[in-house]
């Protein structure tokens, strides 16, 4: 069934790189700065569903890798946002789609003053890039469409780097998509089948150990048979946690607005509360997307070397 999935999709987006589908997906909004250097045969075959690059507080020679990236949008968007030193690797299946992102690649280089794009044939379940590679993933309409979701939060684990973020935009349900229409190969394609439920979908990320989970846009895809299917843009950070906690006269203090928060390992901190923290968890506040809501109150010293991480482990 999964191969057959797999096989049903790629077929799928391959006669839809040939021939330009108007009706597929839901339209992305991009501004015309963002694509101005980008081929027009590209943006005909853009399927998206959101803009998960520029939600994606990108800085200038980061390394991006785009999960789905099929005729290369995003990943030329993202190569204007990170410059000559940055890096981006766009990851498809579909060979029709990838001819057509390295077509225009030379085209988008010549625009922009410099090439570093690169494309590479693979799977989401499997990416096809090294461990803790990118500072940044992202990933348009597509995560949707694996049989293995799960799997697919995990590789982007690995290829993150400590602190790294994910960026993705997909399509979720509000309710259990049924079993009729998870067999229909072209719902399949349409986004509509392999949808989970939103709640489902960041508690995988977070199961994945995923921090700060955010979702940073919400629009109606489409409605059918009274389940409603939306389109969403979530991010979330990696972060490698040591083996051990290490306290060292660290307090954490909720500046509000709530009367008090709670965060992913179970910690509350009650509004103005100095409440001790190990480490890790200075480190981890004192980053995206928590800086600014907590004062640090202790030791001056470097946390460098009190940090315990273990590299390799993810998350």
């Amino acid at each position: 069934m999964r191969k057959g999935i797999r096989d049903s999709v790629n077929e799928f987006y391959s006669a839809a790189a040939i021939k330009p589908s108007e009706s597929l997906c839901c339209a992305a909004s991009y501004s015309k700065d963002d694509v101005s250097h980008i081929p027009k045969d590209v943006l005909d075959i853009s399927y998206g569903c959101g803009s998960p690059v520029t939600l994606a507080d990108i800085r200038e020679g980061e390394s991006l890798v785009d999960l789905g990236s099929g005729g290369g949008i995003d990943c030329f968007i993202a190569a204007k946002f990170v410059g000559r030193k940055g890096r981006v690797y766009g990851v498809d299946m579909t060979e029709e789609m990838l001819l057509k992102a390295k077509e225009a690649s030379s085209k988008v280089a010549l625009n922009l003053g410099y090439d570093i794009v690169e494309f590479k044939k693979g799977y989401l379940e499997e990416i096809p890039v090294e461990d803790e590679k990118a500072d940044v993933v992202t990933s348009n309409c597509v995560i949707n469409l694996s049989h293995d979701k799960g799997k697919v939060l995990e590789e982007i684990c690995r290829v993150l780097k400590h602190n790294g973020r994910f960026c993705i935009s997909d399509i979720v349900s509000d309710k259990e998509v049924p079993e009729y229409m998870t067999a229909d190969k072209k719902l399949w394609g349409e986004c509509i089948s392999g949808a989970m439920k939103e709640d489902e979908f960041v508690k995988a990320a977070r199961g994945a150990g995923f921090y700060g989970l955010q979702i940073l846009s919400k629009t109606l895809y489409r409605e059918i048979e009274g389940i409603r299917f939306y389109s969403i843009t979530l991010r979330g950070y990696k972060f490698r946690k040591g083996k051990e906690c290490v306290y060292a006269g660290h307090f954490a203090v909720y500046n509000g607005p709530y009367k008090s928060v709670l965060d992913d390992d179970g910690h509350e901190y009650p509004a103005g509360e100095p409440v001790e923290v190990c480490t890790d968890t200075v480190e981890k506040i004192r980053r995206r997307p928590y800086g600014g809501h907590f004062t640090i109150i202790g030791p001056k010293d470097s946390l460098e070397n009190t940090a315990g991480c273990t590299p390799g482990k993810c998350c």
